[in-house]
């Protein structure tokens, strides 16, 4: 059977994977959701083990790692902190991209450096999925690409030293291109403008930041690729589960919550409620890796599956808050953080048919 296809060198990663979260990340999953410096120090242990670059080809220094095993990977970090997964996963994205470009000269800038941090790199394109008028323009100019307009949300602002930037051009399509994180002002007069970091109510310490381009110079060496128009929606038809195991990971963290408050207070109803969710969240995670496999075909089902996790996550650390008591008020009590959580990844990749789903299985 497809899901079952898990090397041992692929069980080996994720146990080391483990064995790091729960030992280095769990006990001060707290601090890490608020302080960035924390966060960088949680990242740099990823690094050290040399999980930053999973999506990156064996060829160029990463792990090369099978859908399977990311996806498998993808849900184990949030278990343990949403903000480490949250913000490493756009370092992934990011590796994922470069790795799929025919530009060779990106290619040797930034694969190798990858999968030990050396080079750490952000996305910024998620508001391609908006309708209406493009946010982000590029209009084509000898040598490259002039850019103008708000990136509304790009992650990591301290962390990465650049991000891959998605602009519109006047035909509809996409151009990708590599820009550096940091204010910036070029000798042709472009400049970057940052925000100061957003104060958001989960996550704060991923350091999220709005950035305005103005006349921004992107050489063609600098380019990722062009992607025709419509491209982003077609890929989140396509990949509408992936955004789901970032629930699963959060359902895991609610469990364990739970479970530990069992332990403690010994009632039986808790545990009633801790084996009913631990059943569905199998269940879950069944069918979501099932629907991985390369002749499953997702459409109406992904949408479902994918609503179904995030149903599951909100219930799940609504049940966490509701058996730690008043002791879930205090901010930084594990059951706040989880809820919060719940919050970022039911809207994390959102798009209106991923809304519709989520919305319709709430009033279901």
């Amino acid at each position: 059977m497809w899901s079952r296809v898990i090397t041992d060198e692929s069980q080996g990663l994720l146990k080391t994977a483990q064995s790091y979260f729960q030992e280095s990340v769990a006990p001060v999953a707290s601090e890490i959701d608020e302080n960035p410096e924390a966060l960088k120090a949680a990242l740099q242990g990823m690094s050290s083990r040399s999980l930053l670059g999973l999506q990156v080809p064996q060829v160029w220094g990463g792990a090369g790692v099978s859908e399977l095993t990311f996806r498998q990977f993808q849900q184990l970090v949030p278990r343990y902190s949403g903000a480490l997964a949250f913000l490493q996963t756009q370092h992934q994205s990011a590796g994922k991209f470069l790795a799929n470009t025919d530009n060779e000269l990106l290619k040797q800038q930034y694969l190798p450096y990858m999968s030990q941090g050396e080079v750490l790199v952000g996305i910024g394109f998620s508001h391609l999925r908006r309708q209406g008028k493009p946010m982000v323009k590029a209009i084509p100019v000898e040598g490259g690409y002039q850019i103008d307009g708000t990136v509304p949300w790009i992650t990591g602002f301290g962390f990465f030293q650049d991000f891959i930037l998605g602009a519109a051009l006047p035909d509809g399509q996409a151009v990708y291109g590599m820009l550096p994180l940091t204010e910036t002002l070029q000798q042709t007069g472009g400049a970057i403008a940052l925000s100061k970091p957003m104060d958001l109510g989960a996550m704060s310490s991923t350091n999220t930041v709005t950035a305005k381009l103005t006349h921004w110079f992107l050489p063609q060496d600098r380019v990722v690729f062009t992607k025709p128009a419509g491209a982003i929606h077609e890929n989140d038809q396509k990949n509408v589960l992936h955004h789901g195991f970032y629930c699963l990971g959060n359902t895991g963290a609610g469990l364990d919550i739970i479970e530990a408050v069992y332990k403690t207070k010994q009632l039986p109803f808790i545990k009633q409620g801790f084996d009913a969710f631990s059943e569905e969240l199998q269940r879950c995670q069944s069918a979501m890796i099932a629907a991985l496999a390369p002749n499953s075909q997702t459409g109406k089902k992904g949408l479902q599956l994918r609503a179904w996790a995030i149903n599951l996550a909100q219930r799940c650390a609504t049940a966490a808050v509701t058996v730690s008591s008043g002791a879930a008020n205090y901010r930084y009590h594990a059951a706040q953080r989880v809820y919060r959580e719940a919050l970022v990844f039911t809207v994390s990749g959102q798009t209106t048919a991923v809304m519709e789903a989520t919305l319709a299985q709430l009033i279901g």
